[in-house]
């Protein structure tokens, strides 16, 4: 085996636990809370957190990291990397802590706001949204240098414990839904999130001091490899922006429909999302590192080889794995959920309708990486505008004659035409 496909192995042998271990999660919550406006509050509130982590720290900075941090350590050695890193980490938590204090103040607009994440729920759920939200801002904090972490530590070829921090993070929640929420319901689960985000930063420790990082108190404005940072970090802030706009247009359509069709939505994408890490994400991770080495090697027909058996590998896995999971789904969804049978006919449907993109976004995992591995963030980001555009449009019609699936099948034909393109 070569040293890609076992760091590939490995990535997806810990992403399957951890998606293991998240619908175990899931499954403790979706007993206690069922599909219910409690429960569809609390998913609803994690999306403007999720938007900024996944913009600064955790998507954004993490991808762009990657490559420039593998050329200084190439280039300067490992002191150069760290150096690096901690600039980059310093300037990722004060962004983070500025936007997280205005998103708090502006909670009850950004809820409410008819383009908001739930204008169609009453004021006693948006009154519990706005709550949980701000709650979560402090797991975002925690999670804007965690999610640096793990860029650094791949950036120096070490994938383990980056691969352990998710199933940690899962962890803390279980305990937050078994022990936390009986007590102070709903609100337990946000404890739980911010009690496995600092799981999700400490395991990280060990590695880092076996790499030697030292933290140095500057931003470093004017240094080279910062500004070649934040010139590749502008259009893949923007990449993710419109991503997890997706999210929020998801959650806004859903908000006007019946109640749980916002859980119905969390868990279909979640159950999507365990063949996708496994497959799509593990690939992806596991070559963006590589593929940055080839490029700065110049090393041209490598780097396109070693995409076109990526692709061809992804191809021939995700269209079967995606038809055999979405006729086999009923048995999975009626042993797990357990829930009622109207419930169960919406959540198999939303979930059907998110495994036909399956393959698109998978193929979108590497695509996207080879162009941050060429330091290209412009193509990436008009593919995401492309997928927004059809997103907004195509859901905005399917989810008013189909419901919940129609959103999910929505999902499915933007990513998959993304990739395409």
């Amino acid at each position: 085996m070569s040293k890609l496909t076992k760091i590939s192995v490995l990535l997806a042998v810990f992403f399957g636990l951890d998606k293991i271990v998240a619908l175990v999660r899931q499954v403790i919550i979706a007993r206690q809370f069922g599909l219910s406006a409690e429960l569809d509050a609390f998913n609803v509130a994690n999306n403007l957190p999720d938007l900024l982590y996944a913009m600064i720290s955790g998507g954004a900075l993490a991808i762009a990291l990657i490559p420039v941090l593998s050329e200084a350590m190439s280039k300067d050695g490992r002191k150069a990397l760290w150096d690096l890193f901690s600039r980059i980490a310093n300037i990722a938590f004060v962004a983070t802590a500025i936007l997280s204090i205005l998103i708090a103040l502006f909670a009850p607009n950004l809820v409410g706001w008819r383009l908001g994440i739930a204008p169609g729920f009453g004021p006693e759920q948006r009154l519990t949204v706005v709550n949980l939200m701000r709650l979560n801002l402090i797991a975002t904090l925690i999670f804007s240098i965690s999610g640096l972490a793990m860029a650094g530590l791949q950036a120096n070829q070490h994938f383990l414990f980056p691969a352990m921090s998710p199933i940690l993070y899962n962890v803390g929640q279980i305990i937050g839904a078994l022990f936390l929420a009986p007590v102070w319901g709903v609100y337990g689960l946000v404890f739980g999130v911010i009690f496995g985000a600092l799981l999700h930063l400490l395991i990280q420790v060990p590695a880092l001091i076996k790499y030697r990082f030292s933290w140095i108190p500057s931003f470093g404005w004017n240094d080279y490899y910062v500004r070649k940072v934040l010139k590749l970090m502008g259009p893949r802030v923007i990449s993710i922006f419109l991503v997890q706009l997706v999210f929020i247009v998801r959650d806004n359509l859903a908000s006007h429909l019946a109640q749980g069709a916002v859980s119905a939505l969390s868990y279909g994408w979640m159950i999507q999302q365990l063949p996708e890490t496994l497959i799509g994400t593990a690939i992806g991770t596991a070559l963006l590192p590589t593929l940055s080495e080839m490029v700065s090697a110049k090393e041209d027909f490598k780097f396109a080889d070693t995409l076109e058996k990526a692709f061809k590998v992804l191809v021939v896995i995700t269209i079967p794995v995606a038809v055999i999971a979405g006729l086999g789904l009923r048995p999975f969804i009626d042993t797990v959920f357990g829930l009622p049978a109207e419930q169960t006919d919406l959540l198999l449907w939303v979930t059907r309708g998110y495994l036909v993109g399956l393959m698109g976004h998978c193929l979108l995992e590497t695509a996207a990486r080879a162009f941050y591995a060429r330091q290209n963030a412009i193509f990436p980001m008009l593919g995401a505008v492309l997928n927004l555009l059809i997103y907004i449009s195509l859901g905005n019609y399917l989810f008013q004659i189909m419901g919940a699936p129609g959103v999910s099948l929505t999902d499915s034909i933007a990513f998959t035409i993304q990739s395409v393109v």
